[in-house]
C-alpha cells in the first residue's frame, strides 16, 4: 500500500488525523496524553535538568515518579486519593498547588481529570511513541462500515465518528484529479488530462490516472524538492560571499532515485555511506554528497579548524532532523533536557562524520574543492546514468577506521528491524503531529518496518483510497 514517496501524500493523511483524543474508549495513553502535560507543566522543575530540579523529584522517569518521601508517595498506581501528585494539582492553597502560581503555568480542569484517571488506571508508563517498539494494531470498529474502501479509511472514519461527524461527500472527479496532480507532480492537470479521465468509463479510470502521474518524470522532480530541503541543498556556499558551487549531479541523483523506485533504506544508506559499500558504484559514491551540502565559509580571519568542526556538527544536526526526526543541537553543549540524547551520544555520532579530509575554508578566487580527498562534483550530469566522465569523479582514498565505523552505523540504522531507522523512517515519512500510538500511526509505522527497511518508494494504495 506504500506510495512512491513517503514524504508528501501519507503525511497529508496522517497529520490530518494526528490530533489529540483516542479513537476508541481505550485507557489513557501515556505518550499521547499524559507526557505532553508533564513536559509542558512539570519538567521545568521536576525533569531531566539537574540544575533546575526542585525537591529532588523527577517526573520524567517512572522510578522518580514513584518516589516515597516523608511517608508521602508521589504516585500510587490505582489509588489517586493516595497520590501526592493528584492532591497537589487539585489543591486550592497557593502554597501547596502544583504547578505553583509563580511558575505561570496551570492545568485545565480536563488535564487534571485526565491525570487523575491515568493514576486510577494504574499510572501505566511509557516513552514518547516514536521510541516504543512497533506492535500490531487491529483495525478500529466503525459504524458506517460501508463507507470505508480500504483499511486506511477505517482509521479516518473512526476519528470522524469519534467527533460526532459524518464523512463529507466525495469530491468531483475533476477536483480529485487536480489534488492528485498538484501533490504528485506539482502542476495542475491539463485540459486534455481531465477530458481523458472524465470520458473514461472504466471503474479504474482514476487509478490509471494516478499511475500515469506516478510514472511521469515530473513525479521525481516534485518529490525530490522535499528531500533537497531536508538535506539543505543549495547551489552556493552560503554565508556572506555565497560563491556558486555545482552540486547538480547529486540533485539529479535524488530525482533518479525516486523515479527508479530505490527503496528508502537504500536511499539513506547510499547517502550516508555509499562509498563504503562493497564494490561501490559511481552512483553510490555520488549519493554521499548528502554529507557535503552544508554551508561553507571563506571569510577573512576565519579559523580553518573551527569551521571544519562546525561542518561536522552540521552533518550531525542534518542527520538528526532529516533522518532520525530529532533535533540534536541541544546535546552539543549539554545532555538534552527532554529527548534521550546525552552529550556523549552527540559526540559519539559526530565521530562518524569526522573522517573526511577537508579544509574548513574554500577558495574565493578558484573553483578548487575544499575537500581534496573526497569525490569532487565538478561538471553537470543529467538524470540518466552517471560515469566518471560525467560527474568528474576523482581518487577515493583507502577506507579509514573512522569511515568503517560510519559504515557500521549505517548498517544498523538502515536495517530492516525496528531500529532507529525503522522508527525514524516513520517519523520523517508520515508527519510530525502528536498522533503517536493512535492506531493509524502505529498501523502505518508497522507497515514501514515490514516493507523491508521502511517506506519503499513504490505503491499506490493511498492515492487509490
Amino acid at each position: 500500500m506504500w506510495i512512491r514517496t513517503p514524504f508528501r501524500i501519507v503525511a497529508v493523511v496522517v497529520v490530518g488525523m494526528a490530533l489529540p483524543g483516542p479513537l476508541t474508549g481505550a485507557g489513557v495513553d501515556f505518550a499521547r496524553e499524559v507526557l505532553p502535560i508533564l513536559s509542558d507543566n512539570c519538567f521545568h522543575c521536576h525533569g531531566p535538568s539537574e540544575t533546575g530540579r526542585k525537591a529532588g523529584l523527577r517526573l520524567d522517569l517512572r522510578e522518580g515518579a514513584l518516589r516515597v518521601k516523608d511517608g508521602k508517595a508521589t504516585l500510587v498506581p490505582g489509588k489517586p486519593e493516595s497520590s501526592e501528585l493528584v492532591k497537589r494539582i487539585h489543591a486550592d492553597d497557593p502554597e501547596v498547588v502544583m504547578p505553583p502560581p509563580d511558575s505561570h503555568r496551570s492545568l485545565t480542569v480536563a488535564q487534571k481529570e485526565l491525570l487523575k484517571r491515568w493514576v486510577a488506571e494504574g499510572a501505566l508508563w511509557g516513552k514518547h511513541w516514536s521510541f516504543e517498539p512497533v506492535r500490531a494494531r487491529s483495525l478500529p470498529a466503525v459504524k458506517a462500515g460501508g463507507w470505508a474502501r480500504n483499511d486506511l479509511d477505517r482509521f479516518i472514519l473512526a476519528r470522524i465518528e469519534s467527533e460526532g461527524l459524518q464523512p463529507s461527500p466525495e469530491a468531483p472527479l475533476e477536483a480529485l484529479a487536480r489534488r492528485a496532480s498538484l501533490d504528485l507532480v506539482g502542476l495542475p492537470p491539463t485540459e486534455e488530462d481531465l477530458r481523458r479521465l472524465v470520458s473514461d468509463p472504466a471503474p479504474t479510470a482514476y487509478e490509471a490516472y494516478v499511475d500515469r502521474l506516478l510514472a511521469s518524470p515530473a513525479y521525481g522532480e516534485r518529490m525530490a524538492a522535499e528531500w533537497l530541503d531536508l538535506a539543505r541543498y543549495a547551489d552556493t556556499y552560503g554565508f556572506q560571499s555565497d560563491v556558486e558551487r555545482d552540486l547538480s549531479p547529486w540533485r539529479d541523483w535524488v530525482v533518479k532515485a525516486i523515479n527508479s523506485n530505490l527503496a528508502y533504506d537504500q536511499f539513506l544508506t547510499w547517502q550516508l555511506a555509499g562509498d563504503l559499500l562493497p564494490g561501490a558504484t559511481q552512483e553510490q559514491r555520488l549519493a554521499t554528497a548528502y554529507s557535503r551540502l552544508h554551508r561553507q565559509t571563506n571569510e577573512g580571519g576565519s579559523i580553518e579548524e573551527e569551521w571544519r568542526a562546525e561542518y561536522v556538527s552540521d552533518r550531525v544536526h542534518t542527520v538528526g532532523t532529516s533522518i532520525l526526526g530529532l533535533t540534536m543541537e541541544c546535546s552539543r553543549c549539554h545532555d538534552h533536557k527532554y529527548d534521550p540524547i546525552s552529550q556523549r551520544d552527540y559526540y559519539s555520532l559526530s565521530a562518524f562524520f569526522n573522517n573526511i579530509d577537508e579544509s574548513g575554508l574554500y577558495s574565493h578566487f578558484t573553483a578548487a574543492t575544499p575537500d581534496p580527498d573526497d569525490v569532487p562534483l565538478q561538471g553537470g550530469a543529467g538524470a540518466g546514468a552517471w560515469g566518471p566522465e560525467d560527474a568528474g569523479f576523482g581518487r577515493v582514498d583507502p577506507v579509514s577506521e573512522g569511515a568503517r565505523r560510519r559504515g557500521s552505523a549505517v548498517r544498523w540504522d538502515g536495517g530492516t528491524g525496528d531500529s532507529g531507522a525503522g522508527r525514524a523512517v516513520f517519523v520523517r515519512c508520515h508527519g510530525r503531529g502528536q498522533g503517536g500510538q493512535s492506531g493509524l500511526h502505529e498501523w502505518c509505522r508497522r507497515g514501514s518496518v515490514e516493507a523491508g527497511g521502511g517506506c519503499q518508494w513504490a505503491g499506490r494504495g493511498v492515492q487509490r483510497g
